[in-house]
């Protein structure tokens, strides 16, 4: 790809990390609420233009339709909880399959642990979380999905220093974010954690993914 094409890419990840740090600023203001929300979605949405334009390919499309529902989870959770985690579930799946389609040849014995320990303790920490216990299985289901993605992404053969630093980002904001359900609860303070947590971690995935997949074109990468 020629430098200039590569510049008219840039800019999506640029707009992405102001229109993330502008919501982070203005989370807790008078700014307006719908518009609020507008800005909550639009890193992911502009995290899934750079996807698509950077590599027109089925795994750039299961990229960018994670960070769509990634979004719209994102936007929505603070209204609608159900429909949030759906869309969420939906948008992680996206990522998991992809994960699957790549997995790494070898995997170490400690590697193999944290992946386990990824898929089972998250789900387990999930349901202790909610002091309204009738969440605990609605979460607990949810802790599945997101140490699913954990778990697939730390055993695939996506580049673990981006790719799989970013998905345990996405775990640690999720614990955040929902600790705030339960005896763990940060507050205010949590919600500010876990939203530049989320977004760090999304975008490391998917910088990290299109990147490699990019350098796998046309070529075998076990």
């Amino acid at each position: 790809m020629s430098k200039r094409a590569l510049a008219e890419r840039r800019p999506w990840l640029l707009g992405s990390v102001v229109a993330a740090l502008a919501y982070w600023l203005l989370a807790e203001s008078d700014f307006p609420g719908l518009y609020l929300i507008a800005l909550k979605g639009a890193p992911f949405a502009m995290l899934a233009i750079y996807a698509l334009l950077r590599f027109p390919g089925s795994g750039a499309r299961l990229v960018a339709g994670g960070m769509i529902f990634s979004g719209i989870g994102t936007m929505s959770m603070d209204f609608w909880l159900y429909p949030g985690l759906l869309a969420h579930v939906v948008g992680f799946a996206l990522l998991i399959g992809l994960f699957l389609r790549n997995p790494r040849e070898r995997l170490t014995a400690t590697q193999k642990a944290a992946a386990t320990a990824l898929l089972l303790l998250v789900p387990a920490i999930f349901w202790f979380v909610p002091a309204d216990r009738d969440l605990a299985w609605t979460l607990a289901s949810y802790g599945i999905v997101i140490g699913g993605t954990g778990a697939a992404a730390w055993a695939s053969a996506f580049p673990r220093y981006r790719v799989g630093t970013g998905a345990v980002l996405v775990v640690l904001s999720q614990l955040v974010a929902f600790a705030g359900e339960g005896p763990l609860s940060y507050g205010a303070t949590g919600i500010r954690i876990a939203w530049p947590l989320f977004y760090a971690g999304m975008f490391l995935i998917c910088t990290g993914m299109i990147q490699t997949l990019r350098q796998w074109s046309g070529r075998p990468h076990n």
